[in-house]
């Protein structure tokens, strides 16, 4: 916990807090519930054991978080868990909590990352890296292409757009596990590079449980804003940067862990500059399969990431 951070204050003598007080103790009594009775429970179905009450899933997830943040400790403790919506693939197999084993190279389209990362044992694997995708449109075109099978052994993630908790401690988990390189494959726009820096630093939300959830050693493989100039992408195959993405470019390009890398502010600078940005889609305009059978391959090999 940072010291001297924002605090807030919920009181129950106050009419404009006392409903928020009343619910936030009421969710301290089903976790106190879960605790006792060793069960867990997602915020899901918390929400659904009493949807008239809470009003909103949003509610709970406030609450929850505030909860944990409160006693300082994380939410896998309250034996709360999320739903997991990322999904894994490659040479990796590990034993559920359950006693399930999963190989995760079974699939054609990559297995769900559990709910409770915390009980996955006996983790195995061969990798030499991982690979961790924005998209999960990329994440299937690269298992469609044997990607592992032609570049590996290698493991493949994908939290779908912005990572959910569950995903973040299986890539941090992997990491403690291995030690083995960890890449991330984003959009060539502001957005991206805001994903990337949740998995490497971690997000403001949870800024709090940062040292549980972030790889710092995580390496930024592309799609780089030098790489946009390098391969010469197409006009049309470019987008110009909205107002938004000028505004979170801004913030990103103020963030401390940024303006003290060169080499990201450089490529950062470069985008603000050109004021276009690059989907990964965008490397078909040069050939359908060059992003899996050029692209990837000559970064991997040549040390093409920052």
């Amino acid at each position: 916990m940072v010291k001297d951070c924002n605090t807030r204050k919920i009181r129950s003598d106050c009419p404009r807090s006392a409903l928020h007080f009343a619910l936030t103790m009421k969710i301290l009594s089903v976790i106190h519930k879960l605790v006792q009775t060793d069960t867990y429970a997602t915020k899901r179905d918390i929400f659904y054991d009493n949807v008239q009450l809470y009003g909103s899933q949003k509610t709970v997830d406030s609450i929850i978080t505030d909860i944990s943040c409160m006693l300082k400790i994380p939410r896998r403790s309250l034996h709360i868990l999320s739903t997991s919506k990322g999904c894994v693939a490659g040479d990796l197999v590990f034993t559920e909590e359950d006693g399930t084993r999963v190989i995760c190279n079974s699939n054609s389209s990559g297995v769900l990352i559990p709910s409770n990362v915390d009980g996955v044992l006996n983790m195995r694997t061969q990798a030499r890296f991982a690979l961790i995708i924005e998209k999960d449109a990329t994440f299937q075109r690269l298992l469609d292409d044997d990607f592992c099978g032609k570049c590996g052994p290698c493991i493949l993630i994908t939290g779908k757009g912005i990572p959910d908790l569950n995903t973040r401690l299986f890539v941090r988990k992997l990491w403690d596990t291995f030690q083995i390189p960890i890449f991330t494959l984003v959009d060539g726009d502001p957005h991206g590079i805001e994903i990337m820096c949740i998995y490497k630093y971690g997000s403001v939300s949870m800024s709090f449980e940062a040292h549980n959830l972030t790889v710092p050693s995580v390496a930024w493989l592309g799609l780089l804003p030098s790489d946009i100039e390098r391969l010469n992408i197409p006009e049309q195959a470019l987008i110009p940067l909205s107002g938004e993405d000028q505004k979170k470019l801004s913030s990103l390009e103020r963030r401390p862990y940024v303006s003290s890398q060169p080499l990201w502010k450089r490529e950062l600078e470069m985008m603000s500059a050109r004021k276009m940005k690059a989907e990964i889609q965008a490397l078909t305009s040069l050939s359908p399969t060059y992003l899996t059978r050029v692209y990837l391959p000559n970064k991997l090999q040549f040390g093409g990431w920052i």
